[in-house]
């Protein structure tokens, strides 16, 4: 205890010296390879319902994350992820666009993954002309955040600079979009009653959490939208793919999970959050943005009695307490956070 207490004293440090000089901070955690993963205190904005097929979402007096309020992080962290390229420094007084920066001169970065055109992906801009702002063919390249700028052909990144143009290893020009479903529970004893916090005195909540194969942080099992697809699709199929691992089990089986997973996915959940995403992965051409949806699993016997697997992207699975000292991807601590204080449980 002594130890961490210890480590998360010079963390602070660190990160209080980064932002004075107006730099974003780079921690990184050992057996991980560097990808910013410090958090930024944003203020924050009231979410909005979304129409699905399968959920029947409400809105929450919980706020969320604003579309501009503070400056970009861990999009702004120093080397770019999976790659050794290294961002152009940008300081918080320089990320707006409206910022004149003649000396501003980033590297231009796409992963040979997205290069060499995979199906998910956009092709190279001048090879095809892209509708920017709208739903173009069935992508969507229309932003949460409204209208986004255009130049030179390229779409511009709503919340400015980044440090690299292209794509890194996002697929679409513009917006990428993707649903993060946040599936909860109450942590309890051996007689089936609530945990409370020796601190806080509020229930414990667990929530279904994965490792990423490509980091190795640990994260909500969320993914990408399909052209065309309805998002609360998405939140279904990201849930049983990554952490049920439903594609690899035989399909009689498949048939009893999907049973408990329509059921919880067609409970009452929250929009947690609908918006831009402060992701490593960002580039000036190219980022993420999400909803995130919490569906509870109140009385415990629905997905909590079904055997996590980890599959797809997702190196390990497993129930998580809800709790500000985990860290996680991107901001994906935010989302927990407000689910947290909608369900009056421990943060």
């Amino acid at each position: 205890m002594v130890h961490y207490l210890l480590r998360r004293d010079w963390i602070g440090r660190i990160r209080l010296a980064l932002t004075l000089f107006g730099l974003p901070c780079t921690v990184c955690t050992p057996g991980v390879r560097p990808v910013i993963s410090c958090s930024s205190s944003h203020p924050f904005r009231t979410s909005q319902t979304i129409s699905t097929s399968f959920c029947n979402l409400y809105t929450t007096s919980i706020q969320t994350m604003p579309s501009s309020a503070a400056p970009h992080v861990k999009s702004r962290c120093l080397e770019y992820p999976g790659s050794k390229i290294q961002r152009f420094l940008v300081p918080d007084d320089k990320v707006d666009w409206s910022q004149n920066w003649p000396q501003y001169n980033p590297v231009s970065y796409t992963d040979p993954s997205v290069v060499n055109k995979p199906v998910w992906a956009d092709p190279d801009i001048g090879s095809f002309s892209p509708k920017f702002n709208t739903v173009d063919g069935a992508v969507d390249r229309t932003s949460f955040d409204g209208s986004y700028k255009i130049e030179e052909g390229k779409p511009l990144n709503p919340h400015g600079r980044t440090g690299v143009t292209g794509r890194g290893l996002l697929g679409r020009w513009g917006p990428n979009h993707a649903a993060d479903p946040i599936v909860t529970r109450w942590k309890v004893d051996a007689k089936g009653e609530k945990i409370y916090h020796s601190v806080s005195k509020l229930p414990i909540l667990q929530f279904v959490s994965i490792k990423r194969k490509d980091c190795g942080e640990w994260a909500i099992p969320g993914g990408m939208v399909d052209p065309g697809e309805q998002v609360s699709l998405t939140l279904q199929r990201e849930f049983s793919e990554e952490a049920l691992n439903t594609l690899a089990i035989p399909p009689s089986e498949r048939v009893k999970i999907s049973e408990r997973i329509n059921k919880l996915f067609k409970s009452a959940g929250f929009q947690v959050y609908k918006g831009y995403v402060d992701d490593p992965r960002n580039t000036d051409n190219a980022w993420m943005e999400t909803v995130a949806v919490n569906f509870h699993d109140d009385s415990g016997n629905s997905v909590s009695e079904l055997p996590l697997q980890a599959g797809d992207d997702a190196g390990q699975v497993q129930w998580v307490d809800v709790d500000s000292s985990f860290l996680l991807y991107a901001s994906h601590s935010h989302f927990l956070e407000l689910v947290s204080k909608e369900r009056q449980a421990h943060w």
